[in-house]
């Protein structure tokens, strides 16, 4: 299934380039996800889905598989699966940018595969879905991220050391500071608020609501037929 959705904003495109390769910082503007852990190139977390009463959670990760610069492109490789084990869903993005100093389109092509209940609402409503969820993504990073400062090209500086040098360290104290380097290695959690499921039904609205009109009728229907068997019996 391939979705492509474009937005634009006012940002110019070198600052908005750097601010798209930030996944840590613009996480918390895509709705119904929450970053939980980085582990080099790899970024790791939730999203959470809601169809009415159903709440889905899928658990994966996405990389950046491409990052040509020069042609400002970018390809995210992300796969994730239920937690309750009832489907996954794997994607191929693609985004490409192209702007001046007044502003920045960016256009984003997604190849999705999708399995278990999501699944049933198809291409059209999905479709319609993410265009949705796009405008909030845009709101949000228009607002918390481009609003503010721009990203830093580089990690903070680590602090001055103090001004006086402690004595110099025993063997003993120097089997900790040899180890250090060895501890930090591995994923980095991220500590983050717990974010509300994405509702499929109130975003895309009427057209699910047409969808399931099928389902729900077929339901009912069955639920009478048991009841006139049961009364036969």
């Amino acid at each position: 299934m391939e979705i492509t959705d474009r937005f634009r904003v006012s940002t110019p495109i070198d600052q908005t380039w750097k601010v798209l390769l930030d996944i840590e910082r613009i996480a918390p503007c895509l709705p119904g996800a929450q970053l939980q852990e980085i582990d080099g190139d790899e970024f790791r977390g939730v999203v959470k889905v809601k169809v009415g009463p159903i709440t889905a959670q899928y658990k994966g990760a996405a990389r950046l598989a491409e990052v040509d610069e020069a042609g400002r492109r970018i390809v995210i490789d992300a796969s994730g699966r239920d937690t309750r084990g009832q489907g996954n869903a794997s994607a191929k993005i693609l985004v490409t940018m192209t702007g001046d100093e007044s502003g920045t389109e960016v256009s984003v092509h997604t190849d999705l595969s999708i399995t278990g209940k999501v699944a049933q609402f198809g291409r059209g409503v999905l479709g319609d879905v993410s265009a949705k969820l796009l405008g909030q993504f845009v709101e949000r990073l228009e607002a918390d991220v481009l609003g503010g400062a721009p990203a830093s090209d580089a990690p903070a500086s680590a602090p001055a050391p103090p001004a006086s040098a402690p004595a110099a360290a025993t063997p003993a104290d120097a089997a900790p500071a040899a180890a250090a380097p060895q501890q930090a290695q591995g994923p980095r959690r991220i500590e983050s608020a717990e974010v509300e499921p994405v509702d499929l039904l109130a975003t895309a609205g009427a057209p699910v609501g047409r969808r399931l009109i099928p389902v729900a009728i077929g339901a009912i229907v069955a639920f009478l037929l048991f009841r006139r068997w049961r009364r036969h019996r």
